[in-house]
């Protein structure tokens, strides 16, 4: 499946300079590869999902970058598993090399083996997480961060709807960017 790309890069600085709003040359965007990679490349995210009562629910996470979707795990009877299964919208966020970067989609638990297989094997890459799929649906290991739960953990992946990706650094904060998929 080849990875989808954005529709539109758009900068969306915005400075207050002498009383005046300036904003950022609408082409001077960051690279959309290099925003994946460093989305890849992060090690800790934040993730927000929905509660029933429509209150934010927000946790610390592990994730890793699989064929163009940001995914995570979790235990099922979880509140980002309860959450996820009645709103699938859903919010991640990380800062990486100069970038805060939050990425907005919608979460579907992942059930397709060949996919199963390639996060197992990239959160086996990242963070020597040694999961095993079992049941065909499911992942256990012999340890998990407190906020997975105990196994079995679903994965949930996040097709990126919108990306923000606000530069931090002298050098990338007029860049700052909006993808829209």
């Amino acid at each position: 499946m080849a990875e989808r790309v954005p529709a539109s890069a758009v900068n969306v600085t915005e400075t207050w300079e002498d009383n005046v709003l300036k904003h950022g040359e609408p082409t001077n965007v960051i690279a959309w590869e290099d925003v994946r990679d460093r989305i890849a490349r992060a090690s800790d995210y934040w993730v927000s999902t929905v509660r029933a009562s429509g209150a934010p629910h927000v946790r610390p996470v592990f994730a890793v970058w699989v064929d163009g979707l940001l995914v995570s795990t979790t235990n099922g009877t979880r509140a980002k598993a309860r959450n996820l299964e009645t709103n699938p919208r859903v919010s991640f966020t990380t800062r990486v090399d100069g970038i805060d970067v939050v990425v907005e989609g919608r979460a579907e638990f992942v059930t397709d083996e060949e996919l199963l297989e390639r996060i197992a094997e990239a959160y086996r890459s990242k963070y020597g997480w040694p999961l095993e799929i079992r049941d065909g649906e499911a992942y256990h290991a012999p340890f998990a961060a407190p906020a997975a739960g105990p196994p079995p953990f679903r994965p949930y992946a996040v097709t990126p709807q919108t990306v923000y990706a606000m530069g931090v650094t002298d050098e990338l904060a007029p860049r700052t960017t909006k993808y829209t998929f």
